[in-house]
């Protein structure tokens, strides 16, 4: 728990954090509770590295690899060039 705190904080994660603190605080001060759920939301998923914050799953679980199939060498090609009457 501590290493998910403390590394990988990307751009992303700062950004979570931040909107997060800042709609619990004007859901405070406005007195709209369930901003102060969503703010809670955005933080958690922020500080945790949770969900969409996280770039990808935490666990590595969502990356896909790129697959290569077959041959992909670029081959010279001819043209040839039709004339109209």
């Amino acid at each position: 728990m501590k290493e998910r705190l403390l590394t990988n904080w990307t751009f992303s994660r700062v950004i979570y954090l931040a909107m997060g603190i800042l709609i619990i605080v004007q859901a405070v001060m406005a007195g709209q509770f369930f901003g102060i759920f969503l703010g809670g939301y955005l933080s958690i998923m922020g500080l945790f590295a949770i969900g969409c914050a996280s770039g990808n799953c935490f666990s590595g679980n969502c990356q896909v690899d790129p697959q290569t199939k077959g041959n992909n060498m670029v081959e010279d090609v001819e043209f040839e060039e039709i004339k109209s009457k």
